[in-house]
C-alpha cells in the first residue's frame, strides 16, 4: 500500500510540474537567474527541456535533480574554501583535489602523482603536469600554494585538519610542513574543501570558483540551480555535454516527480519508497555502501540525559533492524559502531554495543526509579515525565524516519518522544537547554581514516560535538590516533575509541546509507562511490 500511494503521488505531483511548465515560467526563471534563454531551458522548467533534440544546433544538455544544494545543508555556492560548500565543487566536476578516494576508501593519485613524509612533519607532493584551471592558467606548485593559503584564512576546519605551518613551490613540487606529525594530512588534503582552484579567477563574492575539473560554472543561483559548460582546457578527457544544469529539488518527493515527468535526466536523494516507480527498463540504478551515519548524539548537559541509565535504556530501546528493514526497506546497513561493518580495519564488527532489548532496557528504566505511576503509558521520577525532546531535520529523508521509528519503539518502554523536526535546527542547537537528542547525518570517515570523526565530533567544543561530550581518556586517545603513523596502531585506537564512546553510550549509530543514484536509460557515467563525492565526471553522458 505504502508503494502504491507514493507511486499515484508521484504520478499526480508530475502531472501539477507538466501544467506548471508553460512559457511564462520559463522567461520567469530566465529574468531572475539574469541568464540566456538557452541557458533557461537548461534549468528543467519543462518536461522537455532535457531531451537532447530540442537542444540547438544538436548540443548534449542534460538536467540532474538533486535535494542537497541549498542552504539548510550549509551548501550554497561551489566556493569549497565557504564551510561544505567544496561538496558541490567537487560533486559537480568543477574542482578536483590532489588525490581521489577508491571505493575501498584508499588514496590514489589525482592531482598529485605522488608524495612522501619524512618520518615528521615534511611532506613532499608531486604534481601532476599539464593540467590546467578552466581559465586557462597552468596548475603549478605556485597555484597550489596560493589555494591552499586562501583555503587555510578562510575555512573554519581545514587548519585544525591539515596542521599546515608553511609551504614551498618550486615548479611542480610543493612541500608542506606541518606544526606538528599529522599523519593524516595527505587523507585531508583529499576532502572536497581540498579542491584545487586558481584563486586569482575565483569569483569569492558571487561563490563561483575556478578548478580543474571537467565542466566549469557559468551560472548559479542558490537552492535553484548551477549552469555547467566543458571546461575546455581540460586534463583528463573530453566532457560529453555541452550543457549541463544542476536543478535543486525540495525533497525527494518533487524529484520522483520530476524525474517521471521527463524534467530531468538523473536524481540524487530520491526518497526510498519511490524506488519502485523506477524499476524498469526505462531508468537504471547505481548504488553503493557509504560511511554516512545516521545516528543519535546524546546532549550531556541535559538533566535526564546525565542519568547513564536513560541513556543505557534508550540505547537498547531503538529498533535498528526494524528501522532498517521497515522504513528504509532494505536499502541501508544496521550501524554498531561509528563505522559500518568490514569497513577498513576499524569496522563497526569490532565492537560491543547493546542491542535492541526492550524487556532489559524496561527493567533498568524500573531500578531506576523510572515508573508509571499515573497509567498513561509513559514513566515518571519524582513528578517528571520520561520526555526526550528529539531534534533531527527534514532534508535527509532517512532522519523523519528514524525519528518515527525511535518514537514507536521507545513508546514500548515507557519513554515519550518529543520530535522537533525542524529546517532550522542551527536555531536550537544553540539552545542546548531546548532538545535532549540531536539525530544527524554525518560520514564519519569521508577521507577513509578514522580520525575525522573522532577529531569533530568527540573533543570538547569541537564542531560536530553537538552533545557537549567530554572523556578525558577518549581524548587522550584522540591526542594519540592524531601523531600516529602506523597504520595498524591507527586502527586499534579507533577500535578502543569506537568502544569507550559506546560504553558512554554518548552516541547511538543507527545505520549507514546505502546510497542509490537513478537516471534515465539513456544515461552512463551517472555512478556512485562510496565517498559520496564524485557525481559528474568527463565520461557523464546522454546516448538517445
Amino acid at each position: 500500500m505504502k508503494r502504491f500511494l507514493a507511486a499515484a503521488a508521484a504520478c499526480v505531483m508530475a502531472g501539477s510540474l507538466l501544467i506548471g511548465c508553460g512559457a511564462s515560467g520559463q522567461g520567469t526563471a530566465s529574468e531572475s537567474a539574469g541568464q540566456p534563454e538557452s541557458a533557461a531551458v537548461s534549468t528543467g522548467e519543462s518536461a522537455g527541456s532535457s531531451s537532447e533534440s530540442t537542444a540547438p544546433s544538436g548540443k548534449k544538455v542534460m538536467v540532474i535533480g538533486d535535494t542537497t544544494f541549498n542552504a539548510e545543508n550549509w551548501e550554497e555556492t561551489i566556493d569549497p574554501h565557504r564551510t561544505y560548500n567544496g561538496w558541490p565543487c567537487i560533486r559537480y566536476g568543477v574542482g578536483e583535489t590532489l588525490v581521489h578516494y577508491t571505493d575501498t576508501m584508499e588514496l590514489e593519485p589525482w592531482l598529485a602523482t605522488d608524495w612522501k613524509n619524512d618520518g615528521n612533519c615534511t611532506w613532499t607532493v608531486m604534481l601532476r603536469d599539464g593540467v590546467k584551471f578552466s581559465s586557462g592558467r597552468d596548475m603549478d606548485a605556485e597555484a597550489v600554494k596560493e589555494c591552499f593559503e586562501h583555503l587555510l584564512a578562510n575555512h573554519d576546519r581545514a587548519p585544525g585538519d591539515t596542521k599546515i605551518e608553511s609551504m614551498e613551490a618550486d615548479g611542480q613540487t610543493l612541500t608542506i610542513v606541518t606544526s606538528e606529525p599529522n599523519p593524516a594530512l595527505m587523507n585531508y588534503l583529499g576532502d572536497p574543501y581540498a579542491c584545487i582552484i586558481d584563486v586569482a579567477a575565483s569569483d569569492f563574492e558571487t561563490g563561483i570558483s575556478v578548478g580543474t575539473g571537467p565542466y566549469r560554472a557559468v551560472d548559479m543561483v542558490m537552492d535553484d540551480h548551477i549552469t555547467l559548460v566543458p571546461n575546455e582546457y581540460y586534463w583528463d578527457g573530453t566532457p560529453k555535454i555541452d550543457e549541463l544544469t544542476i536543478r535543486t529539488l525540495s525533497n525527494g518527493d518533487t524529484l520522483s516527480a520530476a524525474l517521471l515527468a521527463g524534467d530531468i535526466d538523473a536524481a540524487y536523494g530520491m526518497a526510498y519508497e519511490a524506488y519502485p516507480n523506477f524499476e524498469n527498463d526505462q531508468y537504471q540504478f547505481s548504488g553503493i555502501q557509504t560511511s554516512r551515519a545516521f545516528f543519535a548524539s546524546m546532549n550531556m548537559t541535559s538533566p535526564i540525559i546525565q542519568d547513564p541509565a536513560v541513556r543505557k535504556a534508550i540505547a537498547m530501546g531503538i529498533d535498528k533492524e526494524g528501522f532498517v528493514g521497515t522504513l528504509l526497506e532494505g536499502h541501508g546497513v544496521v550501524g554498531h559502531g561509528a563505522f559500518p561493518d568490514g569497513f577498513s580495519t576499524f569496522g563497526g564488527e569490532k565492537v560491543t554495543t547493546d542491542t535492541y532489548d526492550p524487556a532489559a532496557a524496561a527493567k533498568l528504566l524500573e531500578e531506576d526509579g523510572w515508573i508509571d505511576t499515573d497509567g498513561n503509558g509513559f514513566r515518571d521520577k519524582d513528578g517528571q515525565e520520561l520526555v526526550i525532546r528529539w531534534l533531527t531535520y527534514p532534508s535527509r529523508q532517512e532522519l523523519p524516519l528514524l525519528a518515527e521509528s525511535v518514537q514507536a519503539s521507545l513508546k514500548d518502554i515507557g519513554i515519550n518522544v518529543d520530535i522537533n523536526n525542524t529546517a532550522n535546527r542551527r536555531e536550537f542547537l544553540g539552545k542546548m537547554e531546548t532538545w535532549d537528542i540531536y539525530a544527524s547525518a554525518l560520514v564519519t570517515a569521508p577521507s577513509g581514516d578514522p580520525q575525522y570523526f573522532f577529531t569533530t565530533s568527540c573533543l570538547p567544543g569541537m564542531s560536530y560535538n553537538f552533545g557537549a561530550y567530554e572523556n578525558e581518556e577518549v581524548s587522550a586517545l584522540i591526542d594519540e590516533l592524531a601523531t600516529e603513523f602506523d597504520p595498524a596502531r591507527r586502527a586499534e585506537i579507533a577500535v578502543e575509541l569506537q568502544q569507550k564512546i559506546l560504553d558512554d553510550n554518548a552516541y547511538v549509530f543507527c545505520s549507514f546509507l546505502e546510497m542509490n543514484m537513478i537516471s534515465k536509460s539513456y544515461v552512463t557515467g551517472w555512478t556512485a562511490h562510496a565517498c559520496d563525492y564524485y557525481e559528474v565526471t568527463a565520461e557523464l553522458d546522454i546516448n538517445k
